[in-house]
């Protein structure tokens, strides 16, 4: 074995239980039914990745996200919010089948052809006034109906909270998206659009979550784990399919990982 292997081995070996958090003993069941309840067993690292993001946010992301709310007039970025929506159809079409949700499915089918015909490619969101209000659905959520466990808590740069069955259900998204192979076909011009629809995508929702996320930096004593507790809760809700038009779970990331939209409670159209 190479000299510095071994040495290397260990350090890495003693940071990664580092980054564990301790399991409390049987003896202790109020604190061990906290740490189940959590699901956060990375605690440690977590918060280190939450802190990663939070300087990225503060550098980047919210600034970006305050440009594109002052530049654009709240009626252009409802327009750009809707055409997003619009353009994942295809992707909760699809989660919804395999669901077995029968009546969502046809919701879906016929949001997507009004909205892109009489709301002008997704423009205007004339579905909602027709009673077809809009629904999320990914992949995270097809997993979890068909029994798939959540895992641990994870907090990913960017992209905000998570669980390894989320992770997997953002990958097959991207794969199952007709967008991501239209855009991926070699064509500049295709894949500069892949580019431009990701990041707006990326500041439509990081501005509609302006408010949401200052508040909660501003009142909460330990914003990781309202964060934590938030996403999870909300998630949940998606899972049950809770409400007509859910809030994505993403609540302090870019969306891309999740639903995309901004949620309840936010004021999209602030100027």
């Amino acid at each position: 074995m190479h000299p510095y292997r071994r040495p290397l081995l260990m350090l890495l070996g003693m940071l990664a239980l580092s980054a564990c958090a301790t399991r409390p003993p049987a003896s202790e069941p109020e604190a061990l039914a906290e740490y189940e309840q959590t699901n956060d067993p990375l605690e440690p690292l977590n918060r280190g990745l939450y802190a990663v993001h939070n300087g990225i946010d503060t550098v980047v992301l919210r600034p970006a996200a305050e440009v594109y709310r002052f530049v654009l007039p709240q009626p252009v970025r409802t327009g750009v919010r809707n055409v997003l929506a619009n353009l994942r159809s295809p992707v909760i079409l699809l989660n919804d089948g395999l669901q077995g949700e029968t009546q969502r499915f046809g919701n879906t089918v016929g949001r997507f052809l009004l909205n892109s015909t009489l709301g002008v490619g997704g423009i205007f969101d004339v579905a909602t006034g027709f009673g077809l209000p809009a629904h999320t659905e990914d992949f995270g959520q097809t997993l979890a109906t068909w029994g798939v466990g959540e895992g641990p808590f994870l907090f990913i740069p960017v992209l905000g909270p998570s669980n390894p069955r989320d992770l997997v259900g953002f990958g097959v998204g991207i794969a199952s998206n007709p967008m991501t192979w239209v855009t991926a076909n070699g064509d500049n011009t295709l894949e500069n659009i892949g580019y431009g629809l990701t990041g707006l995508t990326v500041l439509d929702t990081r501005e509609g979550l302006i408010e949401t996320i200052d508040s909660v930096k501003e009142t909460s004593l330990d914003p990781y784990a309202t964060f934590r507790s938030a996403y999870r809760q909300r998630r949940q809700q998606e899972i049950r399919n809770g409400g007509a038009n859910p809030a994505p779970a993403n609540a302090w990331g870019t969306g891309l990982g999740t639903a995309g939209s901004p949620p309840s409670g936010t004021q999209p159209g602030r100027n």
